[in-house]
């Protein structure tokens, strides 16, 4: 079945994904196998169509087949939890909702009935979603089609450079997880985020650039590119928040200016080193409580020019502690009329929901969609969040870090 569907897939586009999964999964006892992704809010799981000339009983599905809610159905609590769930206790009936992972970001889940229910069974579904999750990122930067599936409102310009300028919303190994997203997901302009590992060290970045048009989009877009440009020639923090400063200040004669936090996590030692330049100091969970902020003197916000002193700061971390950058759209956001979501329920809701034992990133879907809800589902201001969780120098996965990510089945 994989080595079949591995060899099929290197001249396979998008749009023939659906069948040749079907075609090759049926040689491992898999029957009536449907995709689903999550769109990019990750409300709904949406089924990858099959092309028109499949056989009529792959090629259609019921409508109450083709977006399935993730809150409150048994294919979410799949999504949810990173588990395989059943859908039967008869076992030569039953449909299992099997969790699509690339490493530890959820793309969505495979739906399929199985000819035998037995853990190897389970291993071959697992691989099977595996290899359909590495098959799908290899080809959706190519797919207008699979673009559009994962979209659930039209998107701006700001939004539509920004997605395709982030690295993926989740990353773990044995060391760290990390999970960010932004919101409002089809109107963001100036918020932007990064990360990336360098051996043992971790670099980390929030960017909240002024405006909420396509200006502010490119803004962040600039200062994320310099970042990693100096980053990736050798400049510490300083140097990186200095080079965004030049080329916002070349592109927009200090018209813009963007503000934000760099940060390094030496994964060996637990140490963090970070400047801040002009934004919302890093919160640090620790032990089941809020651990408190951290505390830096600012620097002025990068495009502005005045001169501040830029500092390194540094906090030592325990294993277990989970770093939070964010942006003001987080702690900001109110309905008319109403309190602000406030940093006091910011950071209980993290601490709450972190105690429960969830997956980082399920941790992060469920407060994005709490402070949507305070606002009533319309955001005034861009609201970013990236979450880093250090689970101590061991290199090596162990059960608690899986866990963490989702990656973990029962």
């Amino acid at each position: 079945m994989l080595t079949g569907l591995l060899a099929a897939g290197h001249l396979m586009p998008m749009d023939l994904l659906p069948a040749k999964v079907a075609e090759h999964a049926a040689r491992a006892g898999f029957r009536h196998v449907r995709i689903y992704v999550a769109d990019m809010q990750e409300r709904v799981l949406r089924v990858l169509p099959h092309p028109p000339s499949a056989p009529p009983e792959t090629a259609t599905a019921r409508a109450d087949d083709r977006e399935i809610r993730i809150e409150g159905t048994l294919a979410g609590r799949a999504y949810q939890h990173g588990e395989i769930v059943h859908t039967a206790a008869d076992p030569l009936h039953a449909q299992w909702w099997v969790p699509m992972l690339n490493g530890s970001e959820r793309l969505g889940l495979l739906r399929l009935t199985p000819d035998e229910n037995d853990a190897r069974a389970r291993r071959d579904a697992e691989a099977l979603a595996s290899l359909v999750a590495l098959l799908i990122v290899t080809k959706s930067d190519q797919s207008d089609a699979y673009a559009r599936l994962v979209r659930t409102a039209p998107m701006n310009v700001a939004a539509e450079m920004q997605w395709h300028l982030i690295p993926p919303r989740t990353y773990a190994d044995g060391r760290v997880v990390v999970a960010a997203t932004m919101e409002p997901a089809y109107e963001i302009s100036g918020d932007a985020f990064d990360y990336a590992m360098t051996g043992p060290v971790v670099h980390l970045s929030v960017f909240d650039a002024m405006g909420h048009d396509t200006a502010a989009g490119l803004a962040a877009n600039l200062a994320v590119g310099a970042c990693r440009n100096a980053r990736r020639q050798g400049a510490d923090l300083v140097g990186m928040s200095e080079r965004v400063e030049e080329v916002l200040i070349e592109q927009f004669r200090r018209g813009i200016y963007v503000t934000g936090v760099l940060a390094e996590l030496d994964t060996r030692t637990g140490v963090l080193t970070w400047v801040n330049r002009g934004h919302l100091p890093p919160l640090v969970i620790r032990g089941g409580r809020w651990a408190g902020q951290l505390a830096c003197p600012p620097a002025h916000p990068m495009g502005t020019d005045l001169g501040l002193p830029v500092r390194t700061c540094r906090e030592q971390l325990e294993p277990g502690d989970c770093l939070v950058l964010y942006t003001d759209g987080i702690t900001e956001a109110r309905r008319p009329g109403s309190t602000e979501f406030g940093l006091a329920n910011f950071t209980d809701f993290l601490i709450r929901h972190h105690a429960d034992g969830l997956p980082l990133p399920e941790t992060l879907r469920r407060l994005v969609q709490a402070v949507m809800g305070h606002h009533d589902g319309r955001l005034q201001d861009d609201a970013t969040v990236l979450l880093c969780e250090w689970f101590g120098p061991d290199a090596e996965p162990t059960q608690t870090a899986a866990a963490r990510t989702g990656v973990v089945r029962p």
